[in-house]
């Protein structure tokens, strides 16, 4: 079995499904907050900046809202995207 692509991964400007969330790596309050901003398994999301020398935070478009993410949340968030999905 493949190792999954987590949303830390992803190439600026790639369009990606979120496929699943590891809520038990985070407290309940951020896995309701994830939520409320729209990441859902099923998601289409958009990463779209990276912050320079690998750090935080990234710019993720889910839905039509920009979201400030920092990179421990985007190593929670798997991902496929659509080239992966059309194998």
């Amino acid at each position: 079995m493949a190792t999954p692509l987590l949303l830390e991964d992803l190439s600026v400007l790639t369009a990606a499904t979120i496929t699943a969330i590891d809520r038990g790596g985070i407290d309940p309050d951020t896995a309701r907050r994830l939520h409320e901003l729209g990441f859902d398994e099923g998601v289409d999301i958009e990463l779209l900046h990276r912050a320079p020398f690998g750090g935080d935070p990234l710019a993720v478009r889910v839905g039509n809202m920009v979201v400030a993410l920092r990179r421990s949340m985007a190593r929670l968030i798997e991902i496929e995207t659509a080239a992966v999905a059309a194998r």
